[in-house]
C-alpha cells in the first residue's frame, strides 16, 4: 500500500478502496474511476492492476509480471482508448496524427472495441487468475457501445473491468449501478507543486498562471504548457500587453487565424480569460472572450470572429 499511495499522491480515499478490496478479497466485477482528466485516475489503474495480479505471487515470480505491465504486453490486460474511425479502420489518436487525419469529430469507444472485449474474456486468464479490461474515457461511448457494454458487466467472467470517466452522470445509470464508484479529487496547490517537481516539471510548478488555469490538475499543468510552447513566441506577449492597436489587432487575428486550427484557438482563449481577469480584473474583457467563443463554436469565420474581438479589446 505505501508504494501505492506514495505513487498516487492526494487521492488517499481511491488507494484505500482499492487496497483493501485486494487485502481482504472481497474484489468487484467493476470498479468506475471518476474524476477530472489528470488527477491520476490511469496511474492509479496501473497500480492497481500491478497489486491485483501480484497477489499471493511468489517474489520470484512477480518480475516477470511487472515487466510485462510496465512493457504493456501483459496477456490478461486489456486497454481501451477512444478512437478515430477512418477509412475503415480504428486510429488511436497517436496514430491518427501521425497519419494526418483530419479530425473533425472527437473520438470515442466504439461498438467494435467492446466486441473486443467480450473476445478477450471469451478466453481464460494466461498467466494469473483473472483479466483486466481498462476503459479510457467511458463517457465517449456511443449508445450501442454503452449498451454492449452492460452486457460485458453483467457477466464478467475471472475479470475485473475499470471504466475511467470523468464523472458518473456521465455514464448510462444501468452502468454506473453494476460498478463501485472510487472518487478521484482535484488537488490543492501545494499537491500540485510536488508532483510537478517529482516529475521534473520544475519550471510548470513555479507558473503560477498555469497551476491556476489547471484548477488542481497536475496533467492539465503539463498539456497547458507543452499548449504555450507550441504556440508562436511572440503572439502572447502580444495578447497579454493591453492596450491592442487597432492595426496590432488586425495583424494578430491574421497571425491566429493562420496558425492555429480551431481547438488551439477555443484553448487560447480560456488562457487569455484567465490571464485578462487575474492581470486587469475588468469585467468587459472576459465578456468580450465569452462572447469570441461562442462565435467560433457557431463556426463565424475565425479571422473575422478575432478581428472585432481584439477592436473591442483594444477600446476597453
Amino acid at each position: 500500500m505505501t508504494q501505492f499511495s506514495s505513487a498516487l499522491l492526494g487521492q488517499a480515499q481511491a488507494v484505500e478502496l482499492l487496497t483493501q478490496a485486494v487485502i481482504k478479497q472481497r474484489l468487484a466485477p467493476a470498479y468506475l474511476f471518476c474524476g477530472a482528466d489528470g488527477v491520476g485516475k490511469s496511474l492509479a489503474a496501473k497500480c492497481f492492476i500491478e497489486l491485483l495480479l501480484c497477489d499471493r505471487i511468489p517474489e520470484s515470480e512477480r518480475g516477470l509480471i511487472e515487466q510485462k505491465l510496465r512493457q504493456g504486453n501483459h496477456p490478461d490486460v486489456l486497454w481501451v482508448a477512444p478512437t478515430y474511425s477512418h477509412q475503415g479502420k480504428l486510429l488511436s489518436a497517436a496514430e491518427a496524427t501521425a497519419a494526418g487525419v483530419k479530425r473533425k469529430a472527437p473520438p470515442q469507444i466504439r461498438i467494435e472495441q467492446i466486441r473486443e472485449i467480450g473476445q478477450f474474456l471469451s478466453r481464460p486468464p494466461m498467466l494469473g487468475a483473472r483479466s483486466v479490461i481498462v476503459i479510457e474515457q467511458a463517457e465517449t461511448m456511443a449508445e450501442g457501445a454503452a449498451n454492449a457494454l452492460l452486457k460485458t458487466l453483467e457477466e464478467p467472467g475471472k475479470a475485473t473491468i475499470i471504466p475511467i470517466a470523468l464523472s458518473a452522470e456521465s455514464l448510462l445509470p444501468t452502468i454506473v449501478s453494476r460498478c463501485q464508484r472510487i472518487p478521484f479529487h482535484r488537488l490543492n496547490r501545494h499537491l500540485m507543486v510536488e508532483i510537478l517537481t517529482q516529475l521534473g516539471k520544475v519550471e510548470i510548478a513555479t507558473r503560477s498562471e498555469i497551476i491556476g488555469l489547471a484548477q488542481g490538475s497536475p496533467g492539465a499543468a503539463i498539456a497547458i504548457w507543452e499548449q504555450l510552447e507550441a504556440l508562436p513566441i511572440d503572439l502572447l506577449d502580444r495578447l497579454t500587453t493591453l492596450p491592442i492597436s487597432r492595426r496590432q489587432g488586425l495583424e494578430l487575428a491574421v497571425q491566429i487565424d493562420k496558425e492555429l486550427d480551431s481547438g488551439e484557438q477555443l484553448w487560447l482563449l480560456d488562457y487569455l480569460q484567465y490571464t485578462y481577469w487575474h492581470r486587469y480584473r475588468i469585467t468587459q474583457l472576459v465578456e468580450i472572450l465569452e462572447q469570441t467563443r461562442s462565435h467560433l463554436l457557431a463556426y463565424v469565420q475565425p479571422r473575422l470572429v478575432w478581428e472585432c474581438a481584439l477592436l473591442k479589446i483594444g477600446n476597453c
